[in-house]
């Protein structure tokens, strides 16, 4: 991939797919709301475009971001236009440091506008240990997740407009903590009846964020009754759907068919990562078709996909050759195309990489899904911004916010690995 006409090639289509996504997002930094939001207003709405957010820094999360460090990447991210943030677990400090920073910003700009789907982390019984009893729940730390996200709202209800109940709490390949879907729903119903009662806001949204297949859009032994209660008591699915796994996992999608060997390097990447969003697209299909066939209607939106960036496991030059920033870059704005256009919120993962998800391997693909690095560096996709000059000013830890490889496309490109050669796609 070094010659220079291909090289020439390949910047003008790459460019040209970021520039005609990134340049499409309308300016309405510069206006404040004009009512009151809630989250049927900005779910869906391509003026709001969501992200999933964790703003740890570094090894452990014992070591908790500071308001001032969070006020920071909020500013960044509302340069780009997002306006939804999504966030895990209310037991930690992250989360009503969050919120105060939310609150500081907003008091500070009028025009600031940040809203918070709010995550509550929900674990089976004896969860992280050798033997998790998935049949039952940790009571104890369920509740306290619940209680807390319940003050949090309360506290911040111009915020808060999302309560997610559970991250792939019920998946089964969650199998350190999963739970059956009755705890979910015990938990909904409980924040149901909260706002019947005016102990929550009457316009907060309550869900589940999990994988397709959770929602009845996968194998069959999810098609329990207590689903069917679930889908019935949350005010809209959020689903979530990652093709780069399945490159590994479910590879039928990923890879070169034959009669694509002839084309150049840059369109079988292309064609690749087409298929990629397809297999996203056809699993919210199959969530949504899952539901039409129960006779109920709900919004549907994702409440995660991503593609990271680097991996020296099964996705990495060892592996799938899935990830690197060139392709990450496709992915995304693929996927903001394609739900900005269907009125589908993307809570995009994620903003910003985070390295104690495997601290042990740095390498590690969990560690590598943010649109920028750690130290504020932007990937591919958002080059575009960096010279617009959407950050100036900005900082993240001290440093400038940056382009990744000092902007040299040629150098990015160089590490961009084609995918395998797949006879098994047409």
């Amino acid at each position: 991939m070094k010659s220079a006409s291909r090289q020439t090639m390949v910047l003008f289509l790459a460019l040209a797919i970021v520039f005609s996504c990134n340049s499409k997002q309308k300016d309405t930094n510069n206006h404040p709301p004009k009512q009151k939001m809630t989250a049927k207003d900005i779910l869906g709405n391509p003026n709001y475009l969501a992200i999933s957010f964790g703003g740890y820094r570094d090894k452990s999360r014992d070591i908790q971001p500071t308001v001032d460090q969070l006020k920071e990447d909020m500013k960044i991210l509302f340069a780009m236009n997002i306006k939804i943030i999504r966030t895990y677990q209310t037991k930690y400090a992250e989360a009503s440091n969050l919120l105060q920073a939310i609150h500081q910003l907003k008091k500070e700009a009028p025009t600031f506008e940040m809203y918070v789907m709010l995550g509550a982390w929900i674990d089976c019984k004896k969860a992280w240990t050798g033997h998790p009893k998935h049949d039952d729940e940790d009571t104890a730390a369920n509740g306290a997740e619940i209680q807390k996200a319940i003050e949090l709202t309360n506290q911040y209800p111009d915020i808060v407009k999302i309560i997610a109940v559970g991250n792939e709490a019920m998946v089964k390949w969650a199998a350190s903590y999963y739970v059956q879907p009755w705890v979910i729903l015990k938990y909904v119903n409980q924040l149901q009846d909260l706002k019947k009662a005016g102990s929550l806001p009457k316009d907060l949204w309550i869900t589940s964020s999990d994988n397709f297949a959770s929602w009845g859009g996968g194998d069959k032994e999810y098609h329990v009754e207590d689903l069917k209660k679930l889908i019935t008591a949350v005010d809209y699915i959020s689903m979530h759907s990652y093709p780069m796994h399945d490159t590994h996992y479910n590879p039928d999608f990923w890879g070169i068919s034959n009669k694509e060997e002839s084309l150049s390097d840059t369109t079988k990447i292309i064609a690749a990562m087409n298929r990629a969003r397809d297999y996203t697209i056809s699993q919210y299909q199959a969530v949504s078709n899952y539901i039409q066939q129960l006779g109920i209607k709900k919004p549907i939106h994702i409440g995660e996909t991503g593609w990271a960036s680097f991996s020296n496991e099964h996705y990495g030059a060892n592996g799938s050759k899935a990830t690197d920033e060139y392709k990450e870059g496709l992915y995304y704005n693929q996927i903001r195309e394609w739900t900005n256009r269907e009125a589908i919120a993307c809570f995009y993962f994620e903003a910003f990489d985070e390295i104690w998800k495997d601290a042990a391997n740095p390498g590690g693909s969990e560690n590598h899904f943010g649109l920028f690095t750690i130290d504020g560096k932007a990937k591919f996709v958002i080059w575009d911004l960096v010279d617009k000059g959407v950050f100036n000013g900005m900082k993240r830890g001290g440093n400038k916010i940056e382009k990744t490889y000092s902007g040299n496309f040629q150098s990015l490109f160089e590490e961009v690995m084609l995918p395998p050669l797949n006879e098994k796609i047409n």
